[in-house]
C-alpha cells in the first residue's frame, strides 16, 4: 500500500488511456457519421398532390441536376393525404392547392412553436374531358353541376381521381356543387391517369383532372393522352355573349375559365435546409418557367396577354 502512495498520478494516466480509446471506439462502433443538412446537400420527405405529378417531375428533376447533393423523395397523394404527412414528422414540404386555415395553424404552434410558411406558386384549373368519338364538348356551368349532383337526365358517368379526398373532389363539392354530395354517377379512379384511360375507353365518360395533365403540348405523353380524348370548352359567364372556353393559359390568367384554382407549397422548416431552397427555386424564374412551360399560370413573375389575329 506504501508503494502505491508514490506513484504518480501521470502514470495512471497512460496506463489508462488506451482503455479509455477503447471504450471510445466501442460507444461509436457501427454508428454513421452526423451530417449536417445544407440546403443543397441533404435528403428530405414532401408529399405532393397527385393532380399535379407531370410538372412537380418536371421541377424535381431540374432541381436534382442543379443540386446534385439535394434529394427530394416525392410521394403523389390525394391532398387529404398530404395534410396528414405534414402533422407527421417524417415530412416536411407539401404542394397542395390550398393553404392552412387558422385551426391548423394553431395546431402546429402547439406541436412544434411555429407556424410553416406557405404561399401560392402557381395557378391551375380543373380540365374536363370527354371521350375522343363524343359529339358533346361544350358545357355550360348549370350542366355541368347537374352532371356531378346526378340530376341531369342523361346520367352520364362521371369519373375523378377519387371520390373523397382529393384536390379536385374537394374544389368540385365547394366551389361547383356548394356543399351538395356528388351523384351516384360519379365513380372513382386511383388517379388522374386512369380517368383519361377510363373516358378514353367509354365513349358516354366524362372526366374531371388537373389541366397539368393534358395542357402541355411539347410533351409526348400528354400529347398520346389528347389522341384519346377531348378536352371540352366551358361557358364564360364574364366574357358577354354566348362563349365557351377551353382551359388554356389566357383564359386561366383573365379567370375567363370558370374553374380555377391556386397551387400552394406549405414548410414546416425553420432553418435554412432543402425545403427553403426548392423553395425559392419554385418562386423564382428557373421554377416559375416550368410552371408556364406545363401550361399552368406562374403566381410569381408578370404573364403578358396579347391579343393576335389569325389569317
Amino acid at each position: 500500500m506504501r508503494f502505491l502512495k508514490y506513484i504518480p498520478v501521470r502514470f495512471f494516466f497512460f496506463l489508462s488511456l488506451p482503455a479509455l480509446i477503447l471504450f471510445l471506439s466501442g460507444c461509436t462502433g457501427g454508428q454513421k457519421k452526423f451530417v449536417q443538412e445544407t440546403p443543397v446537400s441533404g435528403a428530405i420527405n414532401i408529399s405532393v398532390d397527385e393532380s399535379f405529378k407531370p410538372v412537380m417531375d418536371s421541377q424535381i428533376k431540374v432541381f436534382e441536376s442543379s443540386f446534385p447533393n439535394a434529394k427530394l423523395m416525392v410521394h403523389y397523394k390525394s391532398e387529404a393525404d398530404c395534410f396528414r404527412d405534414l402533422a407527421a414528422d417524417s415530412t416536411r414540404m407539401i404542394i397542395v392547392t390550398r393553404p392552412l386555415n387558422k385551426e391548423e395553424n394553431k395546431f402546429y404552434m402547439d406541436s412544434i412553436h411555429f407556424e410553416p410558411i406557405s404561399g401560392i406558386l402557381a395557378y391551375d384549373a380543373i380540365a374536363v374531358i370527354v371521350n375522343a368519338r363524343s359529339k358533346d364538348t361544350i358545357f355550360t356551368m348549370n350542366e355541368i353541376r347537374s352532371m356531378l349532383d346526378g340530376t341531369d337526365k342523361k346520367q352520364p358517368q362521371i369519373v375523378m381521381d377519387g371520390v373523397s379526398a382529393t384536390s379536385t373532389v374537394r374544389y368540385v363539392m365547394d366551389s361547383v356543387l356548394k356543399g351538395k354530395p356528388l351523384g351516384k354517377n360519379v365513380a372513382a379512379a386511383r388517379s388522374s391517369e386512369q380517368v383519361i384511360n377510363f373516358v378514353s375507353n367509354n365513349d358516354g365518360a366524362i372526366g374531371f383532372i388537373g389541366v397539368s395533365w393534358i395542357g402541355d403540348q411539347d410533351d409526348p405523353a400528354q400529347l398520346n393522352f389528347l389522341k384519346k380524348v377531348k378536352v371540352a370548352a366551358i361557358e364564360c359567364t364574364s366574357c358577354g355573349g354566348e362563349t365557351y372556353v377551353e382551359p388554356y393559359q389566357a383564359n386561366i390568367y383573365l379567370k375567363r375559365y370558370p374553374m380555377v384554382r391556386g397551387l400552394y407549397y406549405i414548410l414546416k422548416e425553420n432553418f435554412d435546409g432543402i425545403g427553403n431552397n426548392f423553395v425559392n427555386f419554385l418562386q423564382y424564374e428557373r421554377g416559375q418557367l416550368i410552371f408556364r412551360r406545363a401550361y399552368l399560370v406562374p403566381a410569381r413573375m408578370s404573364f403578358e396577354v396579347r391579343d393576335v389575329q389569325l389569317k
